[in-house]
């Protein structure tokens, strides 16, 4: 029998591989991204203290569009520099969490440049 290779599991592997190589500090926080079908997540992360500084998703009660489309992911990463800019940061590493940049993950990416975060 030909089983389905778990494309989640292969996702989570890169993942990994890349959070190897790139952290977070509380000058130069990590940009995460998580995809759902129904919904996008955005977090900045402090890695050195371990601490979520800003955090923006689809999911909030006041977005009013769906977090499913690229309409709604750039709205995320607008949300996300909005609320950075708030706190002070500027500049940013990009952490797209295992997922090709293509799609919600760019259109999120677009959006936090539009805002004014660096990366």
């Amino acid at each position: 029998m030909v089983s389905k290779p778990n494309s989640n599991k292969a996702r989570l592997k890169r993942h990994a591989r890349v959070r190897a190589k790139i952290s977070g500090t509380a000058a130069c926080p990590r940009l995460d991204v998580f995809r759902s079908n129904s919904n996008i997540y955005a977090q900045l992360i402090d890695d050195e203290n371990g601490v979520t500084l800003v955090a923006a998703s689809s999911n909030e009660k006041d977005f009013g569009i769906s977090g499913g489309n690229k309409e709604g992911a750039h709205k995320v990463g607008k949300l996300i520099a909005e609320r950075a800019a708030e706190k002070g940061i500027t500049e940013v590493v990009f952490d797209r969490g295992g997922y090709i940049y293509h799609g919600r993950v760019k259109e999120l990416a677009e959006g936090a440049r539009e805002g004014g975060l660096k990366f």
